[in-house]
């Protein structure tokens, strides 16, 4: 953890401290000021990040441009004068070459434990998704996830689901911990994310909140 330089130095910071074989990392930055939280959830919106108080998650690719754009947006961050820590949350390596040792994947048992962790104690409805490692998963994946009622609205390798902690719509945590760890006993290798969260929800003649995500309720 760095801090209180400017994100973008930090994430240089960090960078250099990853493995030269690093695929994507997974970076947490929490906010000084829980005031500009969404401001900087903003900013970082090309990336897709979550957001849980202060705190924005997000998941980089350094193929494909995303470390560019990262580090743009955060010189973006920079100058708006939103200061902040930044973390690595986890990471992955590059798949390796046939003949090489596999990558580890997370459990994602583990991870969800994890996640719920590192949440506040009154947390009360999450959004979240699994990226499965490979197509071959997506049939096998979808059985075993159906009592969350999974979607796949980019039609990608990720399953979004929702999970309500006491009341509303979405699945329970007991039953979220079960389907993962079934993928887990099945050797589903995934990786779990949680988009976004909210805490001590009060339904009035509702499920719960409604997020939008690019225009569309979930």
């Amino acid at each position: 953890m760095l801090g209180p330089m400017r994100v973008a130095d930090q994430f240089r910071e960090l960078e250099s401290q990853l493995p030269a074989d690093w695929a994507d990392v997974r970076l947490a930055l929490v906010v000084d000021d829980r005031g500009r939280a969404e401001r900087v959830a903003a900013l970082l919106a090309p990336l897709g990040p979550g957001q849980l108080g202060n705190r924005v998650q997000l998941t980089v690719s350094r193929q494909g441009g995303g470390l560019e754009r990262l580090r743009s947006l955060l010189a973006r961050i920079d100058r708006e004068r939103i200061r902040g820590r930044l973390e690595v949350v986890t990471h992955s390596t590059a798949v390796p070459a046939a003949g090489d040792a596999p990558v580890a994947w997370p459990a994602l048992e583990e991870a969800w434990l994890s996640a719920v962790a590192a949440m506040p104690d009154d947390w009360s409805d999450v959004y979240a998704e699994v990226e499965l490692g490979s197509s071959d998963f997506l049939d096998p994946g979808a059985l075993r996830l159906a009592p969350l009622n999974p979607a796949r609205p980019d039609r990608g390798l990720a399953f979004k689901f929702r999970v309500a902690r006491s009341f509303g719509y979405g699945a329970s945590p007991e039953m979220t911990r079960r389907c993962l760890a079934r993928l887990d006993e099945a050797g589903i290798k995934g990786r779990l994310q949680i988009l976004l969260a909210q805490s001590d929800t009060k339904s009035v003649a509702t499920q719960g909140p409604v997020w939008y995500v690019e225009g569309r309720p979930v």
